[in-house]
C-alpha cells in the first residue's frame, strides 16, 4: 500500500512525530463508524467515504487517511481515534 522508504520519512504536520500503518482492526471499526455516520476529522467535517488505510500518530490520538494509496497528511484531516481500538 504505502513504500516502506515513504513511511518512513513520513512524520505528523503537526508535532513531528513519527507515523506508522494502521492494522486492519482499527481501519475496519473507523470504516463502520464511517458507514453510520459517526466519524468526524479534526476539521469538524463528516467523513462520508470509507477509508483504504492510515497512519497512526505515535501517540496514537489521530490518524491520518489512506486514498489512494496517497497519505493525507493534513492537520484538519486527521481522525482522532481514542473512541475505536487501541493500537
Amino acid at each position: 500500500m504505502i513504500d516502506r522508504d515513504l513511511l518512513d520519512i513520513l512524520a505528523c504536520p503537526e508535532n513531528k512525530m513519527p507515523v506508522k500503518l494502521a492494522d486492519q482492526p482499527l481501519i475496519d471499526a473507523i470504516n463502520s463508524a464511517i458507514a453510520k455516520g459517526e466519524v468526524k476529522n479534526r476539521g469538524g467535517q463528516k467523513i462520508e467515504q470509507p477509508i483504504d488505510g492510515g497512519l497512526v500518530r505515535e501517540d496514537h490520538i489521530f490518524l491520518y487517511p489512506i486514498q489512494d494509496a496517497i497519505p493525507i497528511m493534513l492537520i484538519d484531516e486527521a481522525i482522532p481515534i481514542e473512541k475505536f481500538a487501541a493500537q
